[in-house]
């Protein structure tokens, strides 16, 4: 899951970050619980643990969230 939702924010955001693969996976998997959480806080209960499309779109969305988290801090890095 965390790889399909990592593709899928690289996808939807192309560019140039660090990494590679395993950056990716990573950036999805904790996009996954990211987007998961902000379900929940808002008051939606769509996050499951099963592999449907409801899960994927949680967890590419949460995993767009963190992308764009983690551009802003490596530019600021950089």
């Amino acid at each position: 899951m965390g790889l399909i939702a990592g593709a899928l924010a690289k996808l939807a955001m192309p560019g140039p970050d660090p990494g590679g693969i395993l950056v990716t996976i990573l950036i999805g998997v904790v996009g996954a619980f990211l987007g998961g959480w902000l379900l929940d806080l808002l008051g939606f209960s769509g996050a499951t643990g099963e592999i449907n499309l409801g899960s994927i779109f949680t967890a590419t969305v949460g995993a767009i969230v963190l992308l764009m988290i983690y551009r802003l801090i490596t530019r600021r890095l950089a």
